[in-house]
C-alpha cells in the first residue's frame, strides 16, 4: 500500500483541483438562481409549487444518466457538461429551504414590522431574510454534501474529479486507489459541511466567532484546492492535445504511451481517463477529444451501424476509413499493430473435459445438457457484450438457444476470476488480456468468422487531422505494438500491480526497440 501512495499523491492537486473548481462554481451558481428564485417564489405559492416541482424532477433524474444526457445537450465533454448537471442538482435544496424559511417567519413579527412602516423590501430585508438565514444556510449545507458526493461521479463524461481515483479502482482491483478516492471525497464533504454548519450557527446565535471560523475555513479550503488549477491556467503554455481513453486498464496504458510519446515531440496532452465510449465519440466528431485508441470491432457495428459480419481485417480498416473520413471529417490514422477482440473461453481443464474447442462445440454442450435436464451453461460477459450486434449473430450462427445458456453481465476485472474459481462455465473475454496466459484459459475458435475484427486503431478529430505535425508525431507508433506486448503491459497492471505509467513505458521501451518499418 504504501508503495502505492506516491503516484496517487502525485495526481491530488490536479484531482482535488477539478473537485473544488466543479464544486465551488456548481454551488456559486445554484446560489445565485436559487436564492432569488425562492424569495419570489415564496410569496406566491403556486409559483412556488410549480418551481418546486420542476427542481424535484430534476432531483430524481439519476446522476450518471443526468450527466451523460449533458454531453450530447451541449456538444461538450469534461467541465462544462458535468458543471451543468452539477449546478441543476444544487438549486432543490437550496430553493426549498430558502421558500421554507422565508414563509416560516411567525407572522407576529410580520406585524410588527409593517406597524413600524417598514415596505415590502425592508421587511424583506430586515426581518424575513435575517430570520430565515439559519434554514437557508441549511440547505446550501445539503446541497454542498450533494455536490460533493456527486461530483465523484464525472469521470465517465471526461470530468476530472477525486472520482478519478475510485473508477481507476475499481476497474484495476486497485482497492488502495478506491479507497483513497472515497476517504478523501468523504473527509471533504465532511469538512465543508461542518465549516457551512459554523455559519448556520453564525446566522442563529448571531456569532462573530462562529462567522469567522466559518468563513476563515472555507477560504482556507477553497484556497488551498484550488491552487493548482489557477496557477496551471496561469502558466499557459498552449493548447494542449486531449486524449480520451475508455475505463478500462488497456485504454490507461494506450492514453498513457500516447501522451508521453507526443510529450516526446514537443506536445503538450491533457489525459481524460476512464470516459465512456459513447462520450468518446461524441466528443472526436465534434473536435473536443483531438485523440483516442478505439477498435475496429467497435466502429463497424456501433459507429457505422453494420449488421453483417465484415470479411477480414483489411477490408474492414479501409471502410472505416473511408467512412470516418467521409461521413465524420475523422482521421483514422491505422492499426497500432494488436487485435483486443472478443473471443469465448474456458479453463484449459474445463475445455479438455468437455472436448470443446470451438464456438460450435460450447453450442452443442449447451444444448446437450439442456436436453438432458441439466443447469443451464453460465456465460459471463462484460457489461455490454449481450446487448451488442455480436452476441445475436453468435447466437444465430451458432445455434444458440436462449434457455440453454444464463449470461452473466459483470466487471471485467471479476470475470476472469470467476472462470478459474468455476463459477462461470465459459467466459467473453478480450484477446490482448494478459490474464488470459496466467490463468491458462483456452480461447475457443470462431470458425465461422462471426466476431469481427478489433484491430486497434488510432483516430484523430477532424481539427487535429488537420495538425499535420501531430499527424506525422504520432505515425511511428503504428503497426509497433504486438498482441503479446500489449498483453505482458496489461498483465503488468492486472497482476502485477504497476502503475499505468509505468507499463506504457516499459510498452514504449519495447518499441523504440523495434527497427522503423521501411
Amino acid at each position: 500500500m504504501i508503495e502505492k501512495m506516491p503516484e496517487l499523491l502525485s495526481k491530488l492537486p490536479q484531482f482535488l483541483g477539478g473537485h473544488m473548481v466543479l464544486t465551488a462554481s456548481a454551488l456559486a451558481i445554484g446560489l445565485l438562481v436559487s436564492l432569488p428564485l425562492g424569495i419570489f417564489a415564496s410569496g406566491r405559492p403556486r409559483l412556488a409549487e410549480w418551481v418546486l416541482g420542476v427542481a424535484g424532477v430534476i432531483q430524481t433524474v439519476p446522476s450518471l444518466a443526468l450527466l451523460a444526457l449533458m454531453v450530447p445537450l451541449l456538444g461538450q465533454i469534461g467541465f462544462v457538461p458535468a458543471f451543468v448537471a452539477l449546478t441543476l442538482y444544487s438549486i432543490l435544496p437550496i430553493l426549498a429551504n430558502t421558500v421554507i424559511g422565508i414563509r416560516g417567519v411567525d407572522p407576529v413579527l410580520m406585524e410588527a414590522a409593517r406597524g413600524l412602516g417598514m415596505s415590502g423590501r425592508q421587511m424583506l430585508y430586515r426581518v424575513q431574510l435575517p430570520l430565515a438565514a439559519p434554514v437557508i444556510i441549511g440547505g446550501v449545507r445539503t446541497a454542498t454534501v450533494l455536490v460533493v458526493g456527486t461530483a465523484t461521479l464525472v469521470t465517465p463524461v471526461g470530468g476530472r474529479s477525486l472520482g478519478n481515483y475510485i473508477f481507476a479502482g475499481l476497474e484495476s482491483l486497485n482497492h488502495v486507489s478506491t479507497i483513497f478516492g472515497c476517504v478523501l471525497a468523504a473527509l471533504l464533504a465532511v469538512v465543508l459541511d461542518q465549516l457551512i454548519h459554523q455559519l448556520e450557527l453564525a446566522a442563529k446565535r448571531r456569532s462573530r466567532v462562529n462567522a469567522c471560523v466559518g468563513a476563515a475555513g472555507l477560504v482556507l479550503v477553497f484556497a488551498g484546492s484550488l491552487s493548482y488549477p489557477i496557477m496551471n491556467s496561469l502558466d499557459w503554455k498552449g493548447q494542449p492535445v486531449v486524449i480520451a481513453s475508455a475505463p478500462f486498464t488497456e485504454q490507461h496504458i494506450l492514453n498513457e504511451a500516447l501522451s508521453m510519446h507526443l510529450a516526446k515531440s514537443g506536445f503538450l496532452t491533457d489525459q481524460r481517463f476512464g470516459t465512456s465510449e459513447g462520450v468518446q465519440f461524441e466528443a472526436l466528431f465534434r473536435s473536443k477529444v483531438d485523440c483516442i485508441v478505439n477498435y475496429s470491432g467497435n466502429i463497424w457495428y456501433i459507429v457505422m451501424k453494420r449488421t453483417e459480419p465484415p470479411t477480414n481485417r483489411q477490408t474492414v480498416l479501409l471502410e472505416i476509413q473511408r467512412y470516418m473520413s467521409k461521413e465524420r471529417g475523422v482521421l483514422c490514422l491505422g492499426s497500432l499493430g494488436f487485435e483486443n477482440a472478443y473471443a469465448f473461453a474456458m479453463t484449459r481443464k474445463r475445455a479438455e473435459e468437455g472436448k470443446i474447442r470451438t464456438i460450435a462445440d460450447l453450442a452443442r454442450t449447451a444444448g446437450q445438457a439442456r436436453q438432458a435436464g441439466q443447469k443451464r451453461l453460465r456465460v459471463g460477459g462484460d457489461l455490454q457484450f449481450f446487448a451488442r450486434p455480436e452476441w445475436r449473430t453468435v447466437k444465430a450462427a451458432y445455434g444458440f438457444k436462449d434457455d440453454w445458456v444464463e449470461t452473466i453481465e459483470m466487471d471485467p476485472t471479476l470475470m476472469y476470476e470467476a472462470a478459474v474459481k468455476d463459477k462461470l462455465d465459459a467466459i467473453v473475454a478480450y484477446t490482448s488480456d494478459g490474464r488470459i496466459p496466467v490463468f491458462d484459459l483456452m480461447l475457443l475458435a470462431d470458425p465461422k468468422h462471426v466476431l469481427p475484427p478489433y484491430d486497434a486503431v488510432v483516430l484523430l478529430s477532424p481539427k487535429a487531422a488537420r495538425n499535420p505535425e501531430l499527424v506525422e508525431a504520432l505515425r511511428p507508433l503504428l503497426g509497433r505494438i504486438s498482441r503479446d506486448e500489449m498483453r505482458e503491459a496489461n498483465r503488468h497492471v492486472d497482476l502485477e500491480e504497476w502503475t499505468h505509467r509505468r507499463a506504457a513505458e516499459d510498452l514504449l521501451n519495447a518499441v523504440a526497440a523495434k527497427p522503423m518499418a521501411q
